[in-house]
């Protein structure tokens, strides 16, 4: 089980990012909105999905569920 957060930045090409704790990509804590523990990435999107629909995977962390 790992835990997630969604970065608050919008990416160039519109998504917001779902990160695992840890990532050598991470955005500072205050970019930062807190996910949980999740037994899988795929959990991990669905709750952010709760924040917005554009909600996808750390291509580097997050690889399942990148481009989702």
């Amino acid at each position: 089980m790992n835990r997630y957060y969604l970065n608050r930045n919008q990416q160039p090409t519109g998504e917001f990012e779902v990160h695992k704790y840890g990532c050598a990509y991470d955005a500072v804590p205050n970019n930062r909105i807190d996910l949980g523990w999740h037994p899988s990435d795929s959990e991990a999107l669905r709750a952010a999905k709760s924040y917005t629909p554009y909600a996808d995977g750390c291509y580097y962390c997050c690889p399942s569920i990148h481009l989702r």
